[in-house]
């Protein structure tokens, strides 16, 4: 992948964890985006109440992974780092 194809998906990244981000930020948390690299796996972080909290994996696989890979197929993997 070249660095204007990275940039597009990392805009659509984008958008689409704005649409997700007022539900984490309701239960006090948030996200950002730590890396998507060469294999198309989005690296994030989750941050505030949801760093640590038992259900954050649920909330990565079940609502963030599920609306990213949704928006931007191109992403194969989410992972909290």
């Amino acid at each position: 992948m070249d660095n204007s194809e990275k940039d597009i998906v990392l805009k659509e990244v984008a958008a689409a964890l704005d649409e997700i981000r007022p539900y984490l930020q309701a239960d006090g948390g948030d996200i950002n985006i730590i890396d998507l690299t060469d294999e198309w796996i989005l690296k994030v972080q989750l941050i505030g109440a949801c760093d640590g909290c038992p259900m954050s994996m649920q909330t990565l696989r079940n609502g963030v992974e599920m609306v990213i890979r949704t928006k931007v197929p191109v992403v194969r993997e989410v992972v909290a780092v």
